[in-house]
């Protein structure tokens, strides 16, 4: 074992922020407010705010309560973005929080707390009421509709966030499978649960996970983001407004037929949405287009190819800086055998493409190295990001990077797992099924991000499908890892407990150290080190989880409060999303984890087909004690 003491991290750190950060444009960030929250406790009233990313590192805070017009009283002044008011009664009050600079205090933020009534049970989460869609019936079967996968974007540009959520019917298809499904749907919901619009994709695109990733950015900098999907003849917009030919059904009828259900012809597109009404601004061919249908098998997964819109439709999507200031959206097709990754820009009127990388075929040393996910970094320190979609990685140009020849896998995690090392490192699971097994990959590997070399990995010809990257155990340098062969490891890989967590589905930042806990279903769980066990630290009653044993929540991210994450669940009966956030207290003031780039973009790509949960673009783990300055350019309406 070694003593994480021995390692100097500081100059690690050091090295690697002015390596990161000094080259390069400024990104454009989204503009956030305080995020001011307050919550009932048994303690108090817990009371959470932001650091922005800009802001100077001696910044502190007052915090003041008015029960009675007039009647001000600061009750704290602090340098944290927390507090727990434990003289909180059972009265009604207004909470203001002052941001201190240079000697001069200027309240920023409000909120008016309500407590709870009497007797009602305390609540740690923020409900918001949803309007579910109407079901119906689809090939002589009903289907009904559940809120799915979500995103934040800032639509209106007043600096707060809003939620816009995927409605899924319960008769949602794998692209393997026949059948109709129901309308895939989107809407966009305010915090305080005023619903702004909602976009119908039509009976031209299919539901399912690998179907629909939805893009929520501010693409052209006006400081409000838009919305990018897929989407086809008879989408409707968030004003009614009808994209392509509405009477077109390009669906397969044939019910003898391996397509029953499917579309594998008709066209194809990509649309920009406006995020505050959701309105069609433009719209384009998608690429590439799905033909030929069976050439999109390869040395991914099984090894095989068919020829009935299944290898043909898996997609996924992500946001890149490919220029170092302004961002793209990423549109992914194949995962098996060949891929095609089409970026986009936005210029506030239209779409433009800018490049198009195409594997093409088996030959290709880039064909069948492509996840269920993705993942964007700049790993190789330009200043501009490159686009990581599994065992392959793209260039900001669109040149291909590496590809390390893993293959295919289901999850993987980029960020600075290492801080041993310089740079960033990738941590996936690969499968070996069918004729597959013969090539001998390994199930689990680590490679370096900016070079593709494999730093160690195990289980060659295993299929490993779930595995999970993340600091939990403070005894050891870097990120833990879970999932194949050798239980529970060290960053190198060395086997540190024969008994692996729990889970490995999600993470999240909830407590107050700086290891991560376990998301997994509706439970956040932490792992007991000294005792190789779980520990829960909540569990949620009344919400439900997404997308079957992945067990994924609809978000989780920092979107209010301090730097920690909140993690979103849908309500068992659909009628509202909670938010829940840590009410604890933090005592370390770090600025919002949305204003580093790669954790902002990975909330960005959070959706795509096989969920994953996000990561930083520094060493974020027990020895961390602050974070570096991002070069980020931040954009206000």
């Amino acid at each position: 074992m070694k003593d994480r003491s021995s390692v100097n991290i500081g100059l690690i750190t050091i090295l690697f922020i002015f390596i990161t950060f000094s080259l390069g444009a400024q990104r454009q960030m989204e503009f956030l407010d305080g995020g001011f929250i307050a919550l009932q406790t048994n303690e108090g009233v817990y009371l959470g705010w932001r650091i922005l990313g800009d802001d100077s590192q001696d910044i502190q805070f007052a915090l003041y309560s008015e029960e009675e017009p007039g009647a001000k009283e600061r009750i704290v002044r602090t340098s944290l973005n927390n507090f727990i008011d434990k003289t909180g009664n059972s009265r009604e009050r207004t909470y203001y929080l002052a941001q201190i600079q240079q000697g001069k205090e200027k309240i920023v933020d409000t909120l008016s707390f309500v407590p709870p009534e009497a007797g009602e049970p305390l609540k740690d989460y923020i409900s918001i009421p949803l309007q579910i869609p109407e079901g119906g019936t689809i090939d002589g079967k009903a289907f009904t509709y559940s809120a799915n996968d979500a995103s934040v974007g800032d639509l209106n540009g007043d600096g707060q966030y809003e939620i816009i959520l995927k409605w899924q019917p319960d008769n949602a298809k794998n692209p393997p499978q026949t059948g109709f499904t129901g309308n895939q749907i989107l809407d966009a919901y305010t915090l305080e649960g005023k619903m702004l619009w909602r976009i119908d994709l039509g009976k031209n695109i299919r539901s399912g996970a690998a179907y629909t990733t939805f893009l929520v950015y501010d693409f052209d900098g006006d400081a409000r983001s838009e919305i990018v999907c897929k989407t086809a003849d008879g989408t409707v917009d968030g004003t009614g407004k009808i994209i392509g030919d509405p009477s077109k059904d390009w669906r397969n009828y044939d019910q003898k037929s391996p397509m029953y259900g499917k579309i594998a012809k008709g066209p194809e597109y990509i649309t920009v949405f406006d995020g505050l009404t959701g309105r069609a601004i433009d719209t384009e061919k998608y690429i590439p287009n799905r033909f030929p249908l069976n050439g999109w098998g390869g040395i991914g997964g099984n090894g095989r190819n068919d020829n009935t819109a299944s290898r043909s439709d898996r997609f996924s999507a992500g946001v890149a800086y490919l220029d170092g200031k302004k961002p793209s959206a990423v549109m992914v097709r194949g995962w098996y055998g060949r891929t095609v990754v089409a970026t986009w820009d936005f210029n506030g009127k239209h779409l433009q493409s800018r490049w198009t990388f195409d594997s093409e075929n088996g030959k290709n040393p880039y064909s069948g190295m492509a996840n269920h996910d993705l993942a964007v970094a700049d790993v190789d320190h330009d200043g501009r990001d490159e686009i990581c979609v599994g065992a392959m990685t793209l260039d900001d140009d669109g040149s291909g990077l590496y590809a390390t020849g893993l293959r295919h896998g289901d999850a993987m995690h980029l960020t600075d797992l290492d801080p041993d090392r310089p740079g960033l490192e990738v941590f996936g699971i690969h499968e070996n099924e069918g004729k597959t097994k013969a090539l001998g990959t390994p199930g689990v590997a680590i490679f370096d991000a900016e070079t593709g070399t494999v730093l160690w990995s195990k289980g060659p010809g295993v299929d490993v499908g779930r595995g999970s990257a993340a600091d939990i155990d403070p005894r050891y340098v870097g990120y833990e890892n879970w999932g194949g062969p050798g239980g529970l490891r060290d960053a190198k890989g060395n086997t540190i407990s024969r008994q692996a967590p729990c889970s490995n589905n999600f993470l999240i930042w909830w407590d107050d150290d700086l290891t991560r806990e376990l998301l997994d279903k509706n439970r956040i769980e932490k792992w007991d080190w000294k005792n190789n066990r779980c520990v829960p630290l909540l569990i949620a009653e009344g919400v439900s989880s997404n997308n079957g044993t992945k067990a994924t929540p609809c978000l989780s991210a920092d979107i209010l409060g301090d730097w920690r994450e909140e993690v979103i669940w849908r309500s068992a009966d659909n009628k509202s999303l909670r938010i829940y956030t840590p009410t604890t207290l933090s005592h370390h003031p770090f600025y919002t984890l949305m204003h580093d780039p790669q954790y902002r973009l990975s909330v960005g790509w959070q959706n795509t087909a096989y969920n994953m949960p996000p990561q930083v673009g520094f060493y974020l783990g027990a020895e961390t004690k602050e974070f570096p300055k991002p070069k980020i350019e931040i954009i206000h309406k």
